[in-house]
């Protein structure tokens, strides 16, 4: 394009000019079928756009599109395509606000504490991979001295990424940024939940990469997302999303014999020690919950094992900092929280809910309150919920929910708490909080979990690799290791020089 798209900081116009494209071989497309359907905003349960109703049809098109770009690609400098990579990543940079008040509307997530904060991430993540061009490189093998032996990094192709809806951009900038600098052309399914600000962020890098290179399809999992793993110039996978479609994306994949990549779910623990600080651990349980994004992460903090000795105050002073937060319009700068996503997370999540009332012996501490606004009486809002007393073989303790829902537990030993943060299911995040150097250590050796932290619960950054273990997942991102290790094939060459 001639011209650059200038930011349009109007949501609702934004999601209109939008409406009903897919963004295929360089220009906006509509589904060949004609079909679309409805982006709700979930504050209001108004609809704000329709979306591409993508099918088997759409995905030849796009894979084909991609397959087609990706040759030329491939043959480019590294470094240059680590460098247009990059402009991707300034570019968005432009466009933060933009894309912050879009994600806002279509998830629900506030703008100020959420939603705004992933649009930066989003181009931070092309910056950071676009700066890792040059370390595709392979290595000599000392084999033989007759022989010159070594190893080179080659793309795989064309990689099908599938997204969700909770931290579309991010999680989106994970797959496409380091398959583009390895070389490869990306086909992306949205969520349906959330798909115009991914539809919007290809639109925007298509004014810097060559068209047909990054292509993004919006549609449901069935008709779209399956076709897409299925397909059989798709080289590599990499989806996000639950245990149990990610079990379904890796029996196909296994079918075609291709490496894929999964993040799947989790039930996250955090240990606070009787020697922690407790005003520190409060708010890293209030970061670690997601308590702003309403609990809808896959690294949720959502079993938390107090010390007996500091339980009670614990809890105490987590309700009074989540009922000081203000559950409202997610485009309001005042707001905190935000909403659920839709209308069947709302359920699931308000069924875990009374799950815990009906548990014997559990005692549910709502905080913070529903918003008072008329606009809002339709939306998706949920008070938190922490649970005390609540048996750990409980289902809310057990299951991930991804709502606002955290259950604490006391515990009288370290042995006792470790034991009981590993018998999960899950294995991707988890916590401890102490003083004492000693326990901090052993704990990060001990805890079965992709990602560990003391003292802190950050969210995923570039540069730190991020995967889980047992059924949260295969494979790692947002390091130079997932873009060599996932996206790219290593060969070995000989040259017998005698």
């Amino acid at each position: 394009m001639s011209e650059r798209l200038q930011p349009n900081t109007n949501p609702a116009d934004l999601a209109s000019t939008l409406s009903g494209f897919h963004f295929i071989g360089g220009s906006l497309t509509p589904a060949r079928s004609g079909r679309t359907f409805d982006v709700i905003n979930p504050a209001t349960a108004d609809v704000v756009a329709k979306a591409a109703y993508g099918d088997a049809d759409d995905v030849d098109v796009a894979v084909a599109a991609a397959a087609k770009a990706q040759p030329a690609w491939a043959k480019m400098v590294a470094r240059q395509r680590g460098k247009l990579v990059a402009e991707c990543g300034r570019l968005l940079s432009d466009h933060v606000e933009e894309l912050g008040r879009l994600v806002a509307l279509e998830t629900g997530k506030a703008l100020r504490t959420e939603s705004r904060v992933e649009a930066s991430v989003l181009a931070d993540m092309f910056v950071y991979y676009g700066g890792l061009a040059s370390e595709l490189k392979g290595e000599t093998v000392p084999f033989n001295p007759d022989m010159l032996t070594m190893t080179v990094r080659e793309p795989i192709g064309v990689v099908g990424a599938i997204i969700p809806w909770n931290v579309p951009l991010l999680l989106m900038a994970l797959k496409i940024a380091p398959a583009l600098v390895a070389g490869n052309a990306v086909v992306i399914k949205s969520a349906e939940e959330a798909p115009l600000t991914a539809l919007r962020v290809i639109q925007l890098i298509n004014q810097v990469l060559p068209p047909g290179l990054v292509n993004i399809l919006s549609g449901f999992g069935p008709e779209c997302g399956a076709p897409l793993v299925a397909h059989p110039k798709v080289g590599k996978v990499t989806f996000t999303g639950s245990v149990e479609t990610g079990r379904i994306v890796y029996k196909t994949a296994a079918e075609k014999l291709i490496p894929v990549t999964l993040e799947l779910g989790g039930k996250s623990p955090m240990i606070v020690m009787g020697d922690a600080d407790i005003d520190r651990a409060v708010g890293g349980a209030i970061i670690g919950m997601r308590f702003t994004r309403q609990g809808q992460s896959c690294t949720a903090s959502s079993r938390i094992y107090v010390h007996e000795s500091i339980h009670d105050e614990f809890v105490a002073r987590l309700k009074a900092k989540v009922d000081a937060m203000k559950m409202g319009d997610p485009l309001d700068e005042s707001t905190d929280i935000g909403t659920i996503i839709s209308p069947d997370q709302y359920e699931k999540v308000r069924s875990y809910i009374r799950m815990g009332l009906e548990s014997p012996g559990a005692k549910a501490h709502a905080c913070s309150a529903m918003p008072t606004d008329a606009r809002l009486t339709k939306g998706l809002f949920v008070q938190p919920v922490i649970f005390t007393d609540i048996s750990p073989d409980a289902r809310p303790a057990r299951e991930e929910i991804f709502g606002p829902v955290a259950c604490v537990f006391r515990f009288k030993d370290y042995e006792e708490a470790i034991a009981r943060a590993n018998d999960s299911e899950y294995g991707l995040a988890a916590t401890i909080w102490t003083r004492d150097l000693r326990t901090a250590l052993d704990a990060t050796r001990r805890l079965e979990a992709g990602f560990v932290q003391v003292n802190q619960n950050l969210v995923v950054q570039p540069m730190l690799s991020y995967g889980g273990m047992k059924s949260s997942g295969l494979g790692r991102e947002a390091s130079l290791e997932a873009m060599l290790e996932h996206f790219t094939h290593k060969k070995t060459v000989i040259i017998n020089m005698t």
